[in-house]
């Protein structure tokens, strides 16, 4: 309880991270209203941090972290339950893949609050990348010589129809959170994030094969780090 208490809240003041957003949604959100998530790192993070006072508040993806269902989704759930606020948190790899459905929720007056956590990149497939000694190559908004993409997804969903608040610490965000189930509209919430700052550790090993030959010592590392792993592997399910 402690470490998720901790990774749930942050001071009002700083940079807010994905683990905090989740606590700070988890808040904002009624004990009817619903969480509505599908890709990324942001599952497995909602799995271990939020709180659930509903059996029907908690609508997230997980068979095959389908991405770009996130908003879709959320017109879905808001359809069959207008009586429950609904909050999708999405990530901004996930989000670039079906923006185009806030349209459709403007157009049809299907209010959502959408949480736009913007890591600048993919962090979670960074991370992935990193723990196999590949060193998070391509997993950043940056061109061929590292200088970074004038990428602005906050202006992408203003374009689209929807009111967009821009948050830059923990005070403002939950700030604009509660202006956000305030409101009548389809509001997004773009919060940018630390995409090296990751949620608690589940403890658990993902059998993720690393390079076997390879000149890097970071490489070398996972390897090694990957033998000792299989090392301690068990069969549950025999022929």
């Amino acid at each position: 309880t402690a470490v998720v208490d901790r990774a749930r809240h942050a001071d009002p003041g700083a940079r807010p991270t994905q683990a905090a957003v989740i606590g700070a949604v988890n808040d904002a959100a009624g004990p009817r209203d619903v969480v509505v998530c599908a890709a990324g790192s942001m599952p497995g993070d909602l799995h271990k941090l939020w709180r659930s006072t509903d059996p029907k508040a908690y609508h997230v993806e997980y068979g095959y972290s389908c991405m770009g269902y996130e908003i879709a989704g959320g017109i879905g759930v808001r359809l069959a339950a207008p009586d429950r606020e609904v909050f999708v948190l999405v990530g901004d790899g996930s989000y670039l893949m079906l923006p185009s459905e806030l349209v459709t929720a403007v157009a049809e007056g299907v209010k959502l609050v959408v949480v736009l956590v913007d890591n600048q990149g993919f962090a979670s497939i960074g991370r992935l990348s990193e723990s196999v000694g590949a060193q998070r190559l391509g997993t950043a908004y940056q061109d061929r010589e590292g200088a970074p993409l004038p990428v602005d997804l906050g202006a992408n969903a203003a374009s689209l129809g929807a009111e967009v608040l821009r948050v830059t610490t923990m005070a403002e965000l939950r700030a604009a959170l509660d202006a956000a189930k305030a409101s009548d509209r389809t509001t997004v919430v773009h919060v940018r994030t630390d995409p090296m700052e990751a949620g608690p550790d589940g403890g658990a090993w993902w059998d993720v094969p690393v390079a076997e030959v390879s000149t890097t010592a970071e490489a070398q590392a996972a390897r090694s780090g990957y033998e000792t792993g299989r090392k301690a592997r068990r069969t549950h399910l025999h022929p």
